[in-house]
C-alpha cells in the first residue's frame, strides 16, 4: 500500500476526532470536540492517506507525542530522542498494517527532521501495537502509572537506536 504523508487539515482532524476505538483500546478515542481538532491541525500532527486518498491514520512527533503524566516523572527529560506517536483508523485495527505504518512514519521523521534514535509510549495493556513496536526493534526503556480520578493505566515507554 503506498501511503501518502502530509501536514494534518482541518476536515482530515474532524474525522480523526470522531474515531472510536472498541474496547480495551477505547482509550485512544477522541471525542470530536474543537479542543481535539486543535490539537490534532497542530504543526507537529500529519496525515496519512492511501492512493485512493482515504484517510488511513496519522503520526505525531515531539511533545505532541508524549502522554503529559510522563513528564511528572521525568520521562522525557532525554533530548536525544525524537518522540512518535500514531494512529491507525480503527476500522484497520488489527489487519496487519501496523508494522508497515510504523516504518514509513519512522522513515518519514529520518528524512525530514534528520531523525536518528526514536522514543514512543504506549498502555502496557496494548499487546498488538507493542508487538508492532518490538518487531521494529524497539525496547522497553521506562515505564509509568497514569492516575485519572479513579482510573490507573500503565504505559510502557519504548526506543529505539
Amino acid at each position: 500500500m503506498e501511503l501518502k504523508i502530509a501536514h494534518m487539515h482541518y476536515n482530515e482532524a474532524k474525522q480523526i476526532s470522531k474515531w472510536i476505538y472498541k474496547a480495551p483500546y477505547s482509550i485512544y478515542s477522541m471525542d470530536g470536540s474543537d479542543d481535539c481538532i486543535n490539537e490534532l491541525i497542530q504543526e507537529n500532527y500529519y496525515s496519512v492517506t492511501d492512493e485512493n486518498n482515504h484517510l488511513i491514520g496519522y503520526y505525531c512527533f515531539g511533545e505532541s507525542a508524549q502522554v503529559p503524566a510522563g513528564k511528572h516523572f521525568s520521562i522525557y527529560d532525554s533530548n536525544d530522542l525524537t518522540d512518535i506517536g500514531l494512529g491507525i483508523n480503527p476500522d484497520l485495527c488489527g489487519q496487519g498494517l501496523g508494522l508497515n505504518f510504523l516504518h514509513k512514519g519512522l522513515v518519514f521523521a529520518r528524512t525530514n527532521f534528520s531523525t536518528k534514535r526514536f522514543r514512543l509510549t504506549v498502555a502496557a495493556f496494548n499487546h498488538r501495537a507493542i508487538n508492532v513496536y518490538q518487531k521494529a526493534g524497539f525496547e522497553k526503556c521506562n515505564s509509568f502509572t497514569r492516575i485519572i480520578e479513579n482510573s490507573k493505566t500503565e504505559f510502557l515507554v519504548m526506543s529505539l537506536n
